[in-house]
């Protein structure tokens, strides 16, 4: 975890333990301070790659949830316009565009094609 973020991992030590410097602690007492710090640290959110805690991206899912409920009582919402911006997915970073890739050839399509339908 120090080789990972020290910075973070210092940060949640000083958070949770009240501890300013870990090195000072037995390499025992501090690995297992380390792994009891929470799914929400700063270190756990790091390995993990998440960029917010759990309640934040709940919370962002509540919100995004009420717009959608918004938005589909409006005109644009019973045509499917202008649909409102996922702000959990602005938060994730932004919505994933799909990578579009073509085929050289009929051939290759239809194998392509063979091998996704005999795995469905």
């Amino acid at each position: 975890m120090a080789a990972l973020d020290e910075t973070a991992l210092i940060c949640d030590f000083a958070e949770v333990y009240h501890v300013l410097d870990w090195r000072q602690l037995p390499v025992f007492t501090a690995a297992a301070l380390a792994a009891g710090l929470g799914p929400n640290s700063r270190i756990a959110r790091k390995i993990t790659g998440a960029p917010v805690d759990t309640g934040t991206m709940l919370l962002a899912m509540a919100v995004d949830a009420l717009h959608i409920l918004a938005w589909q009582n409006t005109k644009d919402g019973s045509k499917g316009r202008n649909r409102p911006k996922s702000i959990l997915q602005t938060i994730l970073g932004g919505e994933k565009k799909q990578e579009t890739s073509g085929f050289d050839s009929v051939e290759a399509y239809q194998k392509w094609r063979a091998a996704m339908t005999e795995e469905g």
